[in-house]
C-alpha cells in the first residue's frame, strides 16, 4: 500500500496464543492461571459505580501504586502501572532504542521482543542459550542500549540467579530490563536490584499469579527517575479505573496468592513427573508451564492430535523450539485429560 514506514510494512506481528471459542476445551496454550482472582476482587467489582466509569481515572493509579509499592517493600514513586506487561516493553523499546541503539536479549524467549524491535527499527542481538538455558556470557558485552533478560523466561521456566543479574546490570552500560512476568511461581525475584542499580527495570504481571489477565494490568519497578522518564511515554489514562481497583484489590491479598501459587507447584510438580514418565524431558521449571521436550521428535505431530481432541499446548516453530511443547499447568482435572490424552498418542 505505501503509507506505512517501510520496516512496519515488512515487520510481522506478534501472533498471540489461540483463544477457542468453544469453552468447554482444555485450554493449557496462554499461561492463565486456572483458578480464580481473590473473592476480594469479586467484592470490589460489584461495587463498582457508574460514577467511576463516567469520570477518567487516576493517571498514575495511585491506589494500586501504593499497594504494590507495600507488597514489594519499595516507596510509590518506584512503581508505574501499565495496560499489561507488553505495555512496559513498548515504552522501554520506544524510550531506549533507535536505529542506532540496539536492543540485546537471550533467545529462545519471549516472541514480543523481535517484533517490539522491527517496529522500532532498531537492531535485535540475539545470544543463544545453552541447553540449560545458562545466561549467554556475551550479553554482559553487546553494548545495548536496551537488555532484556525473561526470569523466569518464557517458553523454558528455567531461573537466572539473582547475583548473575545483578554482576550484568553493574557491567552493562544501558539499562538492563527484567521481565519477570512469572515470577510469582519461583522462589527468588530481583526486587533488591532496583535499589542497588539505577539501571533496571523490573517488569512484573498480573496476569499469571493474580488471574487477572482478561484485565490487562502489569506494572514497572525501577529507581524514581527512570520511572519519570518512562511516564512520558505512556497514554495519558493508560490504566482504567476499574482495572486499578481490581488490580489494587488483588494485590493486597497476599494470602490468596501464596495458596493459588502453591497449587500450582504442587501440579508443576505432578505434571512433569508425569510427562517423563510418558518419555518427555522436562527440566525443572520456575513457572506456570512446562517446556516439554519429545525425544523421539514429532512435537508438531503431537500437538495437531492434541488440538483434535480440544486440548491447547503451545507449539512453536522457531529454532531450538522445533521438537518441544510448552503446557500450562491446569487443574488436576485438566492435566488429567492432557494425560490421558498424551498416553493414547504415544501409543500409536
Amino acid at each position: 500500500m505505501g503509507y506505512f514506514r517501510e520496516n512496519i510494512e515488512k515487520a510481522e506481528g506478534y501472533e498471540p496464543g489461540f483463544q477457542p471459542k468453544d469453552s468447554n476445551v482444555v485450554k493449557l496454550n496462554t499461561n492463565e492461571n486456572p483458578y480464580p482472582p481473590s473473592p476480594n476482587v469479586a467484592m470490589v467489582l460489584s461495587e463498582i459505580s457508574p460514577e467511576q466509569l463516567r469520570r477518567y481515572p487516576d493517571p498514575t493509579g495511585s491506589v494500586f501504586r501504593q499497594a504494590a509499592a507495600e507488597v514489594n517493600g519499595v516507596e510509590p514513586d518506584y512503581i508505574m502501572c501499565c495496560n499489561g506487561g507488553d505495555e512496559l516493553l513498548r515504552m522501554a523499546f520506544q524510550a531506549f532504542c533507535d536505529e542506532n541503539r540496539p536492543v540485546a536479549y537471550p533467545v529462545p524467549s519471549y516472541t514480543l521482543y523481535p517484533v517490539l524491535a522491527k517496529l522500532q527499527n532498531c537492531k535485535a542481538i540475539e545470544f543463544p542459550f545453552d541447553n540449560e538455558f545458562n545466561l549467554p556470557a556475551k550479553l554482559a558485552g553487546s553494548g545495548a542500549a536496551l537488555t532484556i533478560v525473561c526470569n523466569p523466561n518464557a517458553p523454558s521456566g528455567s531461573f537466572i540467579n539473582v547475583s548473575e543479574l545483578a554482576s550484568l546490570a553493574d557491567e552493562i552500560t544501558g539499562v538492563l530490563l527484567i521481565d519477570e512476568a512469572y515470577v510469582d511461581f519461583a522462589e527468588k525475584n530481583c526486587i533488591a536490584l532496583v535499589r542497588d542499580f539505577d539501571n533496571v527495570i523490573i517488569l512484573r504481571s498480573m496476569s499469571k499469579g493474580y488471574s487477572l489477565a482478561g484485565i490487562r494490568f502489569g506494572y514497572a519497578i525501577a529507581q524514581p527517575a527512570l520511572i519519570k522518564d518512562l511516564g512520558k511515554l505512556k497514554d495519558s489514562y493508560n490504566v482504567d479505573a476499574v482495572a486499578i481497583t481490581v488490580a489494587a484489590e488483588a494485590i493486597r491479598d497476599q494470602d490468596y496468592l501464596r495458596k493459588t501459587v502453591e497449587k500450582i507447584k504442587a501440579e508443576r510438580k505432578r505434571l512433569t513427573e508425569q510427562l517423563r514418565g510418558l518419555g518427555f524431558d522436562v527440566p525443572l521449571s520456575s513457572s506456570n508451564f512446562v517446556l516439554a521436550k519429545c525425544k523421539t521428535g514429532g512435537a508438531a505431530e503431537i500437538y495437531k492430535k492434541l488440538t483434535r481432541r480440544s486440548i491447547f499446548v503451545r507449539y512453536f516453530t522457531c529454532t531450538g523450539l522445533e521438537d518441544k511443547l510448552r503446557i500450562t499447568i491446569g487443574t488436576t482435572e485438566q492435566n488429567d485429560k492432557l494425560l490421558s490424552a498424551l498416553k493414547e498418542i504415544v501409543k500409536d
